[in-house]
């Protein structure tokens, strides 16, 4: 089929079929999502109705139909999905008066499963299969339309019985209203944020991830020679397609929506912040309003509170950076001073002048430490405070109100109020457990040259 359209017709197709390699399948759906230079047609085998989403496509062409109804709406639902912008058009050739034509008219006359999803679509089929079959074989018009009709009727009758057992209560709570608004906004602020994009493809750059450009806002990420690390978990041996577009990640599955979320990003940040690169610098302050050797310490700490994920202690105790700036004197210079401010100011020395400049500083160096972990300690303590007040006014907000809806309703189960109580009680306790971790330190000297 694929080589009549292309050498007849013309028409640049490719395939898709359980013989192929996942990798192949891969290829060849990335080929036919291109935009520009893609293939104008995908021919699938059964497989194509699994797991793979097509929504940028909107023509669906079905040279058979399957017996089971859930099957059929599969294979829609490969197109008519998040990210489809078109109505789905659905087109099936047939010959006329065979079983074909005779199960397309059951499907579309008895469960309009063309036009709109049919949740009790494989119920009908176990109950009318023994009448169905025999008329796909057989002609026989006139049990076909009691058929048909008799189909129509319990359809109806399945359909009604699903609404009735909604849940209204929950679908009105769930639509989101002015908060889900909001959000959507947010979401859409931080898409249009530039400095992300930046700063991530930055962060690459420093480890040497190898970055190509393919087009059509996406990248091609590898590994490479040249990396910090000798590895980059999360990034396959050969390579990954990314883009920071929401809407191509929405109409591409084989390619990668890149957030500061994203384990890509993540993964990144965690081998930088938890290795020994850029924990330590020496830098000079051209001031001549100050005294030249002048000496500034600055510390970086992180209220480290070790917890699994799953407590959800980041809610309250984010991984927040307590910075203090010394003086010679032990004073804490940091509410004072604006970091974005200072660090423009600051000239990198380098590793050798560096060297010299710490070893000449070491007798006032030790007491600032000393004292740099004191204000640090201090500001930790209010950080703990904050987020304990925190935690404890949302989850006892939260027991109260379950506690006040067990009385009218029976729903509310005894094991839900335990694990809002032992969750309390845990965080309390990785509060209780929080460490002063120094992560960063740098020495600043006044110089007039």
């Amino acid at each position: 089929m694929e080589e009549a359209l292309r050498t007849r017709e013309g028409i640049l197709t490719t395939v898709f079929h359980e013989g192929m390699s996942i990798i192949e399948r891969d290829k060849a759906g990335a080929f036919f999502a291109q935009e520009e230079g893609g293939a104008q047609a995908l021919i699938c085998s059964e497989i194509g109705s699994e797991g793979r989403n097509f929504q940028f496509a909107s023509h669906l062409v079905l040279f058979d139909l399957p017996l089971n109804p859930d099957l059929l709406e599969q294979r829609i639902g490969r197109l008519d999905r998040i990210g489809q912008q078109h109505d789905v058009n659905i087109h099936l050739p047939y010959i006329e008066d065979c079983a074909q034509s005779r199960l397309l008219n059951w499907y579309h006359q008895g469960l309009n499963a063309f036009e709109q999803t049919c949740p009790v679509g494989h119920i009908l089929f176990k109950e009318f299969a023994a009448e169905l079959l025999p008329l796909l074989v057989h002609e026989d018009d006139e049990a076909m339309t009691n058929l048909l009709n008799h189909t129509r009727s319990r359809y109806k009758e399945l359909k009604l019985a699903m609404e009735q057992g909604r849940d209204k209560l929950l679908e009105l709570n769930s639509n989101g209203g002015d908060r889900a608004k909001a959000l959507a906004w947010q979401l859409a602020e931080m898409d249009s944020d530039t400095g992300l994009i930046g700063a991530v493809i930055r962060l690459w750059d420093v480890i040497g991830i190898d970055q190509e450009d393919k087009g059509e806002h996406t990248i091609v990420l590898r590994p490479s020679e040249h990396m910090m690390f000798p590895t980059y978990p999360g990034l396959p041996e050969d390579g990954v397609t990314v883009t920071f577009e929401r809407d191509t990640a929405l109409s591409r599955d084989d390619i990668a929506l890149i957030t500061q979320e994203h384990p890509l990003v993540q993964t990144g940040l965690d081998l930088i912040t938890g290795s020994d690169t850029g924990t330590t610098c020496v830098a000079l302050l051209k001031n001549k309003a100050l005294p030249a050797g002048t000496l500034f310490l600055e510390l970086i700490y992180i209220a480290d509170a070790s917890a699994p994920k799953a407590s959800q202690l980041f809610r309250y105790l984010p991984a927040t950076p307590i910075r203090v700036l010394l003086d010679k004197d032990g004073n804490d210079l940091a509410a004072k001073v604006a970091y974005e401010q200072w660090d423009r100011q600051l000239s990198p020395v380098n590793r050798h002048i560096g060297s010299k400049l710490v070893n000449a500083s070491q007798p006032l160096l030790h007491p600032l430490l000393a004292k740099g972990e004191q204000h640090a300690q201090t500001a930790m303590t209010a950080l703990l405070q904050q987020a304990r007040q925190q935690m404890e006014t949302s989850l006892h907000a939260e027991l109260e109100r379950l506690e006040a809806l067990q009385t009218v309703n029976p729903n509310i189960r005894d094991e839900e109020l335990l694990f809002l109580r032992q969750q309390i009680a845990e965080l309390n306790g990785y509060l209780d457990n929080c460490q002063l971790r120094l992560d960063a330190i740098r020495l600043v000297l006044v110089s007039h040259v």
